[in-house]
């Protein structure tokens, strides 16, 4: 995988928590730190998109005849409750 390089501007605070990071021992530079963030921003935009298609799609697929009790038995029944 190719690497490109960034420039970034900092706070004197923000920069501080990264060095105190390291300092702990959780990343080794101040890259690694920032990858890592990159990487759980992914993440949580992947989950983030799929709760939204999923709560398009149950929007999509109308109101249901079901009751509540039989709707909350069928989830019991599902995951073996």
């Amino acid at each position: 995988m190719s690497t490109i390089r960034k420039t970034i501007t900092l706070t004197e605070q923000q920069g501080q928590w990264i060095k105190s990071r390291i300092n702990d021992g959780d990343f080794t530079n101040d890259s690694e730190y920032l990858r890592d963030l990159i990487r759980r921003d992914q993440e949580q935009f992947s989950e983030i998109h799929a709760i939204r298609q999923a709560l398009i799609k149950g929007e999509q697929s109308g109101d249901s005849t079901r009751s509540v009790d039989e709707i909350i038995q069928s989830v019991l029944v599902r995951e073996n409750l």
